[in-house]
């Protein structure tokens, strides 16, 4: 999946705190392509200036048909690391055996956390 973003290095040190790493290309350039350590789960954060900078707070982009998934182990956990850099996370909800919550990343895209795999 490509997110287009208006600040590669920004969102690359969001998306490493949900343990994606780069594979190739670079911040500076404008491209690069994140992974999880299966190599299961590929973002590729691709600088537009089709976006202008984001709000402050991130003003979440609902009118997207996108949002990507992240499984954790320990969703609490993650979720209140995240919250603790400043994320907005929203409220945890469980289905089963399965939790799950969302948030918005700095620059307003809504992700998901969860523990289904």
């Amino acid at each position: 999946m490509i997110l287009f973003v208006h600040d590669v290095a920004r969102m690359q040190a969001f998306y490493a705190q949900l343990g994606l790493a780069r594979v190739d290309g670079d911040a500076a350039s404008g491209f690069l392509r994140l992974a999880d350590a299966t190599g299961g789960a590929v973002l590729a954060l691709h600088a537009t200036t089709a976006i202008g900078p984001p709000a402050k707070p991130p003003v979440a982009r609902v009118d997207t048909a996108l949002k990507p998934c992240f499984h954790v182990d320990d969703l609490e956990a993650a979720r209140a690391a995240l919250i603790a850099q400043g994320a907005q996370m929203r409220d945890v909800h469980r289905y089963d055996n399965v939790m799950f919550c969302d948030g918005v990343d700095p620059e307003g895209n809504i992700f998901q956390l969860t523990t289904r795999t």
